[in-house]
């Protein structure tokens, strides 16, 4: 597996999101590319889980967005695995990123990905060989 890019939860939640119209705006300018620029990225099991029940809990369609989530699936997705899972624990231990993050840190290392797009980590940080980008940012 190999991807440029490996994507957090809040960049899907933001393109279908329009509580914050300006990164709702950006974020589907970034989907837009993924997908008809054909940009290699990656997400995993467990963002694609956070993804489907942020929007159930933002009172979205479960039909609707088992569809979303099934269109995801097209893009490189990092599996639940006991390896994976050891290398999370390393990750929490290394760099003292919550649980979560390391799972999501973990799982962007073994996709192949140069840069994690989040907001949740430091932005700049290198996590191994992977660095941590918050396309958000001002002045990107």
């Amino acid at each position: 597996m190999s991807a440029d890019i490996f994507l957090d939860t809040n960049i899907l939640v933001y393109a279908f999101d329009r509580g914050d119209q300006v990164k709702h705006e950006q974020a589907a300018v970034f989907m837009k590319k993924f997908w008809t620029d054909r940009w290699p990225v990656a997400v995993s099991i467990q963002v694609l889980q956070e993804f489907y029940m942020t929007m159930l809990r933002k009172g979205g369609d479960p039909k609707y967005f088992r569809e979303v989530v099934e269109s995801f699936m097209r893009w490189a997705v990092v599996e639940n695995t006991c390896s994976l899972l050891r290398n999370a624990f390393e990750v929490q231990i290394v760099y003292g990123t919550s649980f979560y993050d390391a799972n999501i840190v973990a799982a962007a290392q073994q996709s192949g990905a140069k840069e994690l797009w989040t907001e949740d980590l430091n932005d700049g940080q290198y996590y191994g060989d992977v660095r941590a980008v918050n396309p958000f940012k001002e002045n990107k």
